[in-house]
């Protein structure tokens, strides 16, 4: 299946001219100073990007940890009261 393959292929095409002409645009638009400094920000802000997905990604796996020993309890509470319930039929 093939949807819009130009619109796709167009930004793996991009060489060296193409980026030159990308860099002299932004340098024109935000001059030359601030590239550094929109750089930074943009790191910045991927690194927290990333530290976030992670932090969620524990956050999640803590929670199923935590469902799962919450399930087990209550098996084993079950069966404890099965027990009982056997024990007390018996005497």
């Amino acid at each position: 299946m093939t949807v819009f393959p130009s619109l796709f292929l167009g930004f793996l095409g991009l060489g060296g001219p193409e980026l030159l002409i990308i860099l002299a645009v932004l340098i024109l638009l935000f001059g030359a100073k601030k590239l550094p400094e929109l750089a930074k920000g943009l790191g910045k802000s991927v690194s927290e990007f990333k530290k976030a997905s992670k932090e969620a990604e524990a956050e999640d796996a803590k929670e199923t940890t935590e469902a799962d020993l919450k399930a087990q309890l209550a098996a084993a509470k079950a069966e404890l009261a099965a027990a009982k319930a056997k024990n007390s039929g018996n005497n």
